[in-house]
């Protein structure tokens, strides 16, 4: 099992051997260090590796992270459970994991946080229509319509679960069997194909999926 943290730098295309090109986004993947090894037989009775990506100022971290990290400054702590059946190289706290782990045609899945786009309106958050711009009716081509009524499904209430205006972006997503197009290990690049979430510096979980899960 292989998996890294990186940050999304931007898109890109890659011509192929038999010219075809190839969207991809381009992933600045630093080296991280192991910073936990769990196992089923330890304490915590799973297996998993600790990562940590980047530097901070200490003066930021907690006691509590700082203790756990041996006093290191890591800009992030990312964990990442093992299946029973997993091998890794990173079994050892201290090691060091960098771009070159993967290598191109590696299919992996990529996590992290959407663009944050703050409070929105119906139109923009579900795509609703509005109202129609027609006689009696000014000011209507955004608003999202009837949300109860006493002859409705509900009895006069709003029900649960409706479709209002409210927060929209920053959630996590995984965008499954995307492909390594290209690796550059002296750089620290990693070029995956298709779109990934997030802006630009948003910090990503890159980790290989299993032959078995993508078809191999």
């Amino acid at each position: 099992m292989k998996f890294i943290l990186a940050k999304k730098e931007g898109m890109t295309r890659v011509f192929a051997k038999d010219g075809r090109a190839h969207a991809g986004t381009i992933l600045a993947a630093d080296p991280v260090v192991v910073t936990q090894v769990k196992t089923k037989d330890g304490k915590d009775k799973y297996a998993a590796v600790q990562i940590g990506f980047g530097i901070r100022k200490t003066k930021n971290i907690s006691k509590a992270v700082l203790g756990h990290t041996k006093g290191k400054g890591y800009a992030a702590i990312r964990e990442f459970r093992l299946p029973a059946s997993a091998e890794t190289t990173a079994d050892e706290v201290g090691n060091e994991i960098s771009a070159d782990i993967f290598s191109v045609g590696d299919v992996v899945r990529v996590s992290g946080l959407t663009k944050g786009k703050g409070f929105a309106g119906g139109v923009k958050r579900y795509g609703f229509h509005g109202g129609p711009r027609s006689h009696g009716q000014k000011h209507s081509e955004r608003e999202p319509g009837s949300i109860g009524g006493s002859g409705g499904r509900a009895g006069g209430r709003v029900a649960k679960g409706m479709r209002m205006a409210g927060r929209i972006g920053a959630d996590r997503v995984t965008v499954e069997n995307l492909k390594v197009l290209a690796v550059d290990a002296k750089e620290g690049k990693i070029i995956v194909s298709g779109a990934v979430p997030g802006h630009r510096g948003t910090l990503l979980e890159v980790v290989s999926v299993p032959a078995h899960k993508h078809g191999k």
